[in-house]
Order: structure tokens, then C-alpha cells, then sequence
């Protein structure tokens, strides 16, 4: 799999929409993140974003990082403030 895009949804009630490529070439669109809601992009909150992920740990269970709980998790959630970075850490961490 691979993620080709990330672009603002729109869907009303979605941030964001990543696009990605499956191994066959079939195309999978997934939107995330609640729009008009906090995340740790916005707020710049540690303990806001660790609460978050201990609430939120059990969307990875599915291991597939092409779900909405991932992209959340990882994307608006991750380690830094910044989008970007936190897109160019979950495409190695996922090799995508």
C-alpha cells in the first residue's frame, strides 16, 4: 500500500481525506479527524494529546493504517505540532 495524498476533506464533518494505493491498484480513500474539533496540530497540548492516545490506543488494533483511527492517532495526534512532519513519520513507520 501506498498514500498518495492527504487533502482537506469535504465531507462537512471530516478534517482531512487520505488517499491511498493498495498492492492491486485499487484506490481507498479514508476521511478523518472531526472538523471544528481540537488535536494536538492545533492546541500544542502534551497531556491533552496523551490523553487522546490512551483513549484512542485501542483504534490500532486493527492493524491497518489505511483506517481513520490510525490517520488520527498518528497524523493529528503524533509527536509533533506539525502536519507535515508527523505525515513524512507515519509513512516510514508504515512504510507507505
Amino acid at each position: 500500500m501506498k498514500l498518495l495524498d492527504i487533502k482537506p476533506s469535504d465531507k462537512a464533518d471530516k478534517k482531512f481525506v487520505a488517499t491511498f494505493l493498495s498492492d492491486t491498484g485499487r484506490e481507498k480513500s479514508t476521511h478523518f479527524g472531526q472538523k471544528g474539533a481540537d488535536d494536538f496540530t492545533i492546541t500544542h497540548d502534551k497531556a491533552q494529546r496523551d490523553r487522546y492516545r490512551t483513549r484512542h490506543e485501542k483504534d490500532l488494533a486493527t492493524g491497518d493504517p489505511s483506517k481513520a483511527g490510525f490517520l488520527s492517532y498518528y497524523l493529528l495526534w503524533g509527536s509533533s505540532t506539525i502536519l507535515a512532519t508527523n505525515i513524512a513519520a507515519y509513512k516510514r513507520k508504515f512504510s507507505l
